[in-house]
């Protein structure tokens, strides 16, 4: 059974960092494209950030130049490194495979996800 644990999230002042991990089980994650995602209240759930199985990256228009994402393949584990956090980075963010077809086979789980909230 897959499982996708998100943790590093916090409460950080505008300007600050911060430094979230995957951790995921029951899906060998190195086989597929993997992603981070963040949902705010009140707006849809969106991609900010992808990573290939041969580890080229991606990233949302709002968060280039400020996060990076990784991978350790060998742990099965993603990270997503933050930086000069904005109050508009405030969401909770969750990590899952990019490819709608592969979530589909998962049954659109996710994770409980993590809280990133960024004061101004």
């Amino acid at each position: 059974q897959v499982q996708f644990v998100e943790s590093g999230g916090g409460l950080v002042q505008a300007g600050g960092s911060l430094r979230l991990s995957c951790a995921a089980s029951g899906m060998p994650s190195s086989l597929n494209d993997m992603g981070w995602y963040r949902q705010a209240p009140g707006k849809q759930r969106e991609l900010v950030a992808s990573i290939s199985k041969g580890g080229s990256t991606n990233y949302h228009d709002s968060v280039k130049g400020r996060f990076t994402i990784s991978r350790d393949n060998a742990k099965n584990e993603m990270y997503l490194q933050m930086n000069v956090l904005k109050p508009e980075d405030t969401a909770v963010y969750y990590c899952n495979a990019v490819s709608s077809f592969v979530r589909s086979l998962l049954h659109d789980y996710w994770g409980q996800g993590t809280q990133v909230t960024v004061s101004s």
